[in-house]
């Protein structure tokens, strides 16, 4: 049975609720599997509830703010859930991050506790806050290694503070959280601006999640690599999260390397494997394909405006998997809106982000906030049990992005097609104009996806000064394939719109990826810019 709660009423009113549940419906499955450990459900609240004892004797109470900034683990997990047990709200940080954006976030969010990775891929993180530590953080836990200072703390030893603490009183803890009460705090990419913290609560998320859990058709016993880092909500709430709403076992990746995936899926027998379309395409490309055995892998899920429907195709004749989906999300709405209908047309699943889940209402709006026709471009708007609550301490930046009447304007530009699936054409802030035509990058983007040579490609306006700005098409090409400026330019005159066809195109052997494996526009403007 795929989804083990099938109406709202059902649903375990928070994530700590949720632990408990699942303890008991999923017993002796394995809930955390690494290389090192593997730990069942049935022994999952024992190990949660360690951490909810140790920061109740630290003094962390209801609503306070605890942060981690780590690569994805089982260590992770078991943190978040045992704050969130504690009924803190988890504050994750992005591993990308230096000293001083940490510290902001932590200052900004009041965080009083701060569980860190020691080192990985050479940074040590804690000494990057040595000299901008705010004064709001009163206690670092150092998830590997020995503690620098003598107020932190390596992770073994602040459990060991837990021990003045009852089971019996975490519980209690633990059953007083409830789904009006706040989860999480994500803070968003900040493209422009400092970035803003989302407030979002426990039932918001286990609703639209278990949602995702019926669609993709998980199923107790699942074993879901998750690829996607933890502090972001792919990661996390349609990643560990999904797993506890499905019974499936997770498994960490703690970087996105493509051969250790690939291996992994083929050794691990992996069913569900999420991931951005280069995580897809590596494997697609992969010198080992034909020999791997890949027959486990059941499902992949992706999100991105600009999949070429041969992708899909390659995904479920190569790759062997039966349920290939698209979805579209934004952290202000929990991380989940839309979502593809996996039996429909590859066409459909690559060129559009489906219907949206149940419970939410989806509008495209003219700059007037009025309704526009489907087919024509506008703004994503949303409302819904999902989305947020408001941005933290920001009043002005809620009322700025959730109107009058609930509608959450997300800044992301799209359409709707006759059968109500959407359509990303890309964020307001993105869209450039050329000679007076507004072209929006993500559907140039999908356009030139569909040439044959073209593995990865991200679409910018630069400057021009006869046009004012047109379109530079970075491309990454498939292994084996050749094509120049010219012939891509040629291509795209017999494929596209006059003004939507790219003046200029650089070739790259890969683009800058954020820690979501995204093109990272903003270093990839910066590297065109400097190059001019």
């Amino acid at each position: 049975m795929p989804c083990v709660f099938n109406t709202p009423d059902d649903l375990p009113q928070s994530i700590p609720q949720l632990v408990m549940r699942a303890a008991t419906i999923h017993g002796d499955r394995v809930a955390l599997e690494d290389p090192a450990q593997r730990i069942s459900y049935a022994e999952l609240p024992d190990r949660v509830l360690q951490v909810t004892r140790a920061l109740m004797a630290e003094g962390v109470a209801k609503g306070d703010r605890v942060a981690i900034w780590a690569p994805n683990s089982i260590d992770w997990v078991l943190i978040a859930l045992g704050l969130q047990s504690a009924g803190a709200v988890l504050v994750p940080l992005n591993t990308r991050m230096k000293g001083g954006e940490a510290a902001d976030i932590l200052e900004r969010s009041g965080a009083s506790c701060l569980f860190v990775q020691g080192r990985f891929l050479g940074t040590d993180y804690p000494a990057m806050l040595d000299d901008c530590r705010p004064a709001t953080l009163k206690r670092m836990v150092v998830l590997d290694g020995e503690a620098a200072k003598t107020d932190d703390l390596p992770l073994a030893a602040f459990l060991r503070l837990g021990e003045s603490v009852s089971v019996d009183q975490a519980q209690q803890r633990a059953g007083s959280v409830g789904a009006e009460d706040l989860s999480d705090l994500l803070f968003t990419s900040g493209t422009t601006g400092k970035p803003k913290g989302v407030m979002c609560a426990h039932g918001q998320s286990v609703r639209a999640f278990n949602e995702y859990v019926r669609i993709i058709g998980l199923v107790p016993g699942d074993r879901y690599l998750i690829v996607n880092p933890f502090f972001h909500s792919f990661g996390y709430k349609a990643g560990w999260l999904t797993c506890l709403l499905g019974g499936a076992t997770i498994l960490p990746q703690p970087v996105f390397d493509a051969e250790q995936v690939f291996q992994r899926v083929a050794n691990e027998a992996i069913t569900i494997l999420p991931g951005p379309p280069t995580l897809y395409l590596s494997m697609l490309d992969h010198p080992q394909l034909d020999q791997a055995d890949l027959s486990s892998l059941r499902v992949a899920v992706t999100g991105a405006s600009t999949i070429p429907p041969v992708l899909i195709e390659r995904i479920r004749s190569r790759l062997g998997c039966n349920v290939v989906t698209t979805a579209y999300g934004l952290t202000e709405c929990g991380g989940l809106a839309t979502i593809c209908d996996p039996d429909a047309p590859a066409h459909v699943i690559a060129g559009t982000s489906g219907k949206p889940i149940p419970g939410t209402e989806l509008r495209i709006s003219d700059p007037d906030n009025q309704p526009v026709p489907n087919g024509e471009n506008g703004e994503i708007c949303l409302r819904g049990f999902h989305v947020m609550q408001g941005y933290f301490n920001n009043p002005e930046a809620t009322d700025e992005a959730i109107d009058a009447d609930g509608w959450l304007h997300t800044g992301d530009i799209g359409s709707l097609d006759e059968d109500g699936n959407l359509r990303i054409t890309g964020r307001l802030k993105d869209m450039f104009i050329v000679g007076g035509f507004n072209c929006y990058p993500a559907e140039i983007e999908a356009a030139l996806s569909e040439h044959p040579a073209i593995a990865l490609v991200a679409v910018l306006g630069v400057p021009d000064e006869r046009m004012g700005e047109v379109g530079c098409a970075c491309v990454v090409l498939r292994q084996n394939h050749q094509l120049d400026e010219a012939g891509l330019i040629a291509w795209s005159r017999e494929n596209m719109a006059n003004y939507k066809v790219p003046r200029h195109v650089r070739f790259y052997p890969s683009l800058p990826m954020n820690a979501s494996n995204k093109v990272d526009k903003l270093a990839l403007g910066r590297e065109l810019a400097a190059a001019s």
